[in-house]
């Protein structure tokens, strides 16, 4: 491994590639910070710009954009709620809650610092454990994923609050609403009304900026104008307690980040809200999750950048994409008549490993360009929002009518708004509908796929090892909290029984 490292470097660090991975990551960032762009979609617009380059430098700026568009998704979604990426919807929760709070800058900060580290620790796995990773998912078939999914879908529960038949009700109508479009397994259109535009289905980034950005924003012109925020420039720098706080959440979430990013499709989304989902369990602080807690910003954002490294698994390895992105990354890798599977690494191991050091150099180009700008990029909340406001709806529709360069990405924008702000004024969380939405597509694939595997055999899925074990994580997930609760309180109540009663004090005649 040393020698592939050696490698690796000899390769990345030319002048010529290491601008333009800062190029790559300044972009991404940029990309990030507008709605409705993402990195799929960044990487894919500016393939045509890197044909001209060797394949090695092209792939290092797209890998870089794929990084920088990670933090930047975090800066909108932290400062104006308005999430860049699918998998920044998450931090939203907490992050614009600190941000309201004259905390934008810790925010801003722990979540580059987290990214960085869960970024180096995943790419040092990555090297290290690749080809047993990319065995592992290879055993990882239909059921396996649909017992993933089942597991996905059981952290609604987490994000339910004290509500729970409430974020039930929210998340089996966000896989209704992704249930709209072809059948996948049938081809037969569902629920489209007959609409061309809906036949690819209710589409995910406009529903998030309507949910959040327009639904935000009514809201706060519901309740009137806020005053800007005028925070102390010490209220935007981190304390000894937040990085003592941050250290746990930014390990589990680097952890189960990189055991979902290495299976195919997974994507980074997932590992984002199971990282919230998990902090809701084992953080010591987590009563304070949803209020503006730290832990709700790190440890989304670590999980997302591991499982961002964790995706090129399966893309490098097994040539399967991990993601959205590293599916168009695949498609780019192809453009350049590179062919990704189990030889890639013996036939090319200097483009290998020179782009996974590449990735060392994107993330620490990151952190040098992002940390020290985390107060300037929270002085944004100084603005009026007389003037922000507008900035915001502007933004918005513009990003999403890139998406398709359709009208009707502005009507499903305008729609989730007031659906957004309606949930808002009755309080409903907003976060269950959006996981129904992202994990009822990739829910109803497996299920396909498990059903056209089985034929008759309708225990399939408890015939994988790997399944049931998931299959029993979800049930503890869901039964666990009610029967800890339940033993709780029959314990308090038989210690209270056993105590002796109280003497009382005796009368003097």
């Amino acid at each position: 491994m040393i020698d592939h490292l050696v490698t690796g470097f000899g390769a990345a660090l030319s002048p010529e590639n290491v601008l333009w991975c800062f190029v790559g990551v300044l972009l991404g960032t940029v990309i990030g910070i507008l709605p409705g762009l993402g990195s799929a979609t960044g990487v894919a617009i500016l393939i045509p710009v890197t044909l001209t380059f060797s394949p090695l430098t092209a792939l290092i700026m797209l890998a870089g954009i794929y990084h920088g568009a990670q933090f930047g998704a975090t800066i909108t979604a932290i400062l104006i709620a308005t999430p860049g990426e699918a998998s920044s919807v998450v931090s939203t929760l907490d992050g614009y809650r600190m941000a309201r709070a004259g905390r934008a800058g810790p925010a801003l900060a722990i979540s580059a610092l987290g990214a960085f580290v869960s970024a180096m620790v995943s790419l040092v796995a990555l090297m290290a454990v690749a080809p047993f990773f990319a065995n592992l998912a290879l055993d990882f078939g239909p059921p396996e994923m649909l017992a993933v999914m089942i597991l996905g879908l059981c952290t609604i529960v987490v994000f339910s609050g004290r509500n729970l038949l409430l974020g039930m009700a929210l998340g089996l109508t966000g896989v209704l609403i992704g249930c709209v479009g072809v059948d996948g397994g049938s081809g037969t259109p569902r629920y489209t009304f007959g609409q061309i535009d809906l036949f690819g289905g209710i589409p995910f980034v406009e529903v998030m900026i309507g949910l959040f950005a327009i639904g935000e924003l009514l809201n706060q012109l519901h309740i009137g104008m806020a005053e800007p925020i005028r925070a102390r420039f010490r209220d935007l720098l981190l304390t000894k307690e937040d990085l003592k706080r941050a250290a746990a959440p930014t390990a589990r979430g680097t952890v189960l980040g990189f055991l979902l990013g290495c299976l195919p499709g997974a994507g980074t989304t997932l590992a984002s809200f199971m990282a919230y989902g998990a902090e809701k369990r084992f953080s010591r602080n987590r009563k304070e999750l949803g209020t503006g807690a730290i832990e709700g910003v790190v440890a989304p954002d670590a999980a997302t950048n591991s499982a961002s490294n964790a995706n090129f698994v399966p893309t490098l390895v097994l040539g399967v994409p991990g993601g959205a992105t590293t599916a168009v990354l695949l498609g780019a890798f192809l453009v350049y008549g590179i062919q990704p599977g189990p030889l890639l690494f013996e036939n090319q191991p200097e483009l290998v490993w020179g782009l996974l050091v590449s990735f060392f150099i994107g993330n620490l180009l990151l952190l040098i360009l992002n940390l020290p700008l985390a107060p300037v990029f929270a002085q944004l909340l100084r603005v009026r929002y007389a003037f922000l406001y507008p900035l915001i709806i502007v933004t918005s529709l513009i990003g999403a009518y890139s998406v398709k360069n359709s009208m009707f990405s502005i009507w499903i924008v305008l729609f989730f708004g007031l659906v957004g702000y309606a949930m808002k004024r009755l309080n409903f969380p907003v976060a269950p509908l959006v996981l129904g939405l992202v994990i009822g597509p990739l829910f109803e694939k497996a299920l396909v796929q498990t059903s056209a595997l089985s034929g008759e055999d309708s225990a399939l899925i408890l015939r994988s090892p790997a399944a049931v074990t998931i299959l029993a994580l979800a049930v503890v997930l869901v039964a666990g909290p009610p029967v800890t609760r339940r033993l709780r309180r029959a314990r308090t109540a038989t210690e209270a029984a056993e105590a002796p009663a109280p003497k009382t004090p005796e009368k003097t005649p």
